[in-house]
């Protein structure tokens, strides 16, 4: 590049540790209970993200170390084998299938989860993509439509999971950057319109979709069933207050919310740390997206532009979906809290992630 890389941006830095210190926390309090019941250990979901963690600090820092202009020649082999991943993970007997979802690739305890993979490679391919072709961004055909066939593909292998809340995390993060590249307003309101309808139809097309819409409406209708995870979100939610009921003292934990440790952990942070525990969660958040769109904006060419705020993009609306869901703004999609949920994947590929962000910052100037 012939630019001297600095240190990384430290904010983002720090603020990403501090999320992954909540979640290490949190992910052990909200899950002992569970631990016990299903595996006689309240240690057995800590120790594994202990490991999840230690595994994604160092992916991190191994991407932080390399030049981000790499990824462009490894964007289109990186989305090949993603594909291969999205397609065997649907093959009876390959993928495994856990609540009626086939979504994890692996065998004994090592599983992978394709579509956790999917986010970011669909970040490099985009970027690169519309990179390549900013003369032609202004045509439909040449400059979106090869974003949009691939978006296609990918939102429906991971559909047929299927994964509706990780497809939209995608499209959102797709159309983000086909607009600040500068696509037509004309071409991304169609491509609005169609998306919703899209998601209309998916929503039909499923009984239980149907029956969540119906719940986020009016939960109380039935609440031993299409209701029950959003009302015992807001008992949660609700019950924590200013300061929360105090770690580890948490009742909705005691097998009364499903999933306390991955995609309602925030109703659980919320319980026993209060407004002042959520609302600092959401500070570091703001914290990240500041800085992760600042280095977006400041990045010395248009690649590193749309790589860094395409992966800013991406985590900060999969947060802003989860906290949606659990406080009952949106209706259930079932994802994970970034850097605070439990999970493998998610957790390693969303560090490598940040690791190349914070390899973008090491040749801005951010004041």
């Amino acid at each position: 590049m012939g630019v001297r890389p600095k240190s990384p941006d430290y904010v983002v830095f720090f603020a990403i540790m501090g999320l992954l210190g909540f979640g290490i926390v949190m992910v052990y309090s909200s899950s002992a209970v569970s631990a016990y019941v299903n595996y006689n250990d309240s240690f057995y979901f800590l120790k594994r993200q202990l490991i999840w963690a230690t595994l994604g600090i160092l992916t991190m820092l191994f991407t932080m170390n390399i030049d981000y202009h790499v990824w462009r020649k490894l964007a289109k082999p990186i989305m090949i084998i993603t594909l291969l991943l999205l397609v065997l993970v649907l093959v009876p007997g390959l993928g495994k299938v856990v609540n009626g979802a086939r979504r994890w690739l692996g065998f004994g305890s090592l599983y992978l989860q394709p579509s956790e993979i999917a986010k970011l490679s669909m970040v490099l391919f985009t970027a690169n993509s519309l990179a390549r072709s900013q003369d032609k961004i202004g045509n439909f055909v040449k400059g979106v439509m090869p974003q949009l066939l691939m978006l296609i593909l990918v939102f429906g292998l991971i559909l047929k999971e299927p994964d509706l809340g990780t497809a939209l995390v995608i499209s959102g993060t797709v159309f983000i950057l086909l607009f600040a590249s500068g696509a037509k307003l004309t071409h991304l309101g169609s491509l609005g319109a169609a998306g919703v309808l899209g998601i209309i139809t998916a929503i039909i097309a499923e009984p239980y979709r149907l029956k969540r819409l119906l719940a986020f409406s009016d939960p109380w209708a039935d609440p031993l069933n299409s209701g029950y995870h959003i009302i015992q979100s807001l008992y949660a939610i609700g019950s924590g207050g200013l300061f929360g009921v105090g770690l580890g003292r948490s009742r909705e934990k005691f097998l009364y919310l499903p999933e306390p440790h991955t995609d309602f952990i925030f109703a659980i942070l919320g319980e026993e740390l209060g407004f002042i525990g959520t609302a600092t969660v959401v500070i570091l958040f703001f914290l990240f997206a500041w800085r992760g769109f600042k280095t977006a904006i400041s990045a010395p060419d248009i690649y590193g532009s749309l790589l860094a705020g395409g992966i800013t993009s991406m985590i900060v609306l999969q947060a802003l979906m989860n906290i949606a869901v659990v406080t009952a703004s949106m209706p259930v999609t079932g994802i994970p809290l970034p850097f605070i949920s439990f999970g493998g994947s998610a957790l390693i590929f969303t560090l490598a992630a940040v690791g190349i962000l914070l390899n973008i910052s090491r040749y801005v100037s951010l004041k």
